[in-house]
């Protein structure tokens, strides 16, 4: 069965015609879900094509997630859905409220003929580089999140360049790359400094800080509000070891954390917002009802996840700096 065909005197440039081919032979049942194509070089003797003619059209289909390819094998069809116009990698640190509100507004905005397929490193330098290097040339646009890990730039400059889109936080080698990010220093100065006349009624601000997963900019942000309005401050880890005191409150970056001192602070029959204050980082609806609403400092998910969409749809090389807000609640 002749799979490539291909008209001489079509103005239809060569690479087109083969997608086309590939694409009605799907359509018309000809090739099934895991059928292999005929190889570079069959098609470019047969037609006397150029090498690079047959490869351009098979990384559009591969960029598309129509095909795919097996090292030393040769090309396969991955889907039947020729209407896929564009098949998106994304790289996410970890799964959790927040970040699901922002993929999910990312798939809200995209069109229906674009695949997602997300991953997770875990905050392994290891798994992304793997992630990164496994799936290098099978997608139209990748979507990373290195969160602060260090060297990334070496997985991601195997990627095309123009395909790459840089998610929460830049990295001074990541600076080439289009954006959305968050400024983290000046989001918790600022957040903060909007309590300002609140804050000064605690005597110590102790931020709950985790070096290995969290922006150092938040730890930057803290220590020079500290600094400038001479607020006593302390830096832990975590409260594992620690009770929560009278004319304490509490910056905290992650919600198992968050728990752990609302549970102290019970446990040492304190009262929330008159003897212990509480500020968040990263909004959710829990947190909206959780002892009658916990204060937060937040960038919107949502309308970063909708950013990003638009930069890809329109392939926008831009970085955008997302907006974030200090939310006051009962905690407070």
């Amino acid at each position: 069965m002749e799979i490539v065909k291909l008209k001489k005197q079509s103005k239809t440039p060569k690479y087109r015609q083969i997608i086309a081919s590939i694409e009605n032979a799907i359509v018309k049942g000809d090739l099934q879900k895991g059928d292999k194509l005929p190889s570079l070089n069959v098609i470019k003797n047969k037609h006397s094509l150029s090498r690079d003619t047959v490869l351009t059209a098979f990384n559009d289909l591969k960029n598309r997630g129509i095909i795919n390819s097996v090292v030393g094998k040769g090309f396969y069809v991955s889907s039947v859905d020729v209407k896929l116009q564009q098949k998106i990698f994304v790289l996410f640190d970890e799964l959790n409220s927040f970040k699901e509100d922002l993929y999910n507004a990312f798939l809200s905005n995209l069109g229906s003929h674009i695949d997602v397929e997300i991953y997770f490193h875990h905050f392994n330098i290891n798994v992304f580089n793997k992630l990164i290097n496994e799936n290098a040339g099978n997608y139209s646009s990748y979507v990373i999140m290195p969160a602060n890990l260090k060297n990334t730039h070496n997985s991601i400059q195997n990627l095309p360049k123009d395909k790459v889109f840089i998610l929460d936080q830049i990295h001074e080698d990541l600076t080439g790359y289009p954006a959305i990010y968050q400024n983290f220093e000046k989001d918790i100065f600022t957040g903060l400094e909007t309590v300002l006349k609140k804050l000064v009624d605690y005597e110590k601000l102790i931020l709950l800080y985790n070096d290995d997963k969290q922006p150092k900019g938040i730890l930057n942000g803290f220590l020079k509000f500290c600094k400038q309005y001479n607020l006593q401050s302390e830096i832990l880890e975590s409260l594992q070891d620690r009770k929560p005191k009278k004319g304490e409150i509490f910056i905290i970056l992650d919600d198992k954390n968050l728990i752990r001192v609302i549970k102290k602070i019970k446990e040492e029959q304190l009262i929330l917002a008159k003897d212990v204050g509480i500020i968040s980082v990263n909004d959710t609806i829990l947190k909206e009802v959780v002892e009658n609403g916990i204060t937060t400092i937040s960038t919107d998910f949502n309308l970063m996840g909708k950013k990003l969409a638009e930069m890809i749809l329109n392939d926008d090389k831009i970085k955008v700096e997302n907006p974030s807000r200090l939310i006051l609640r009962k905690s407070l």
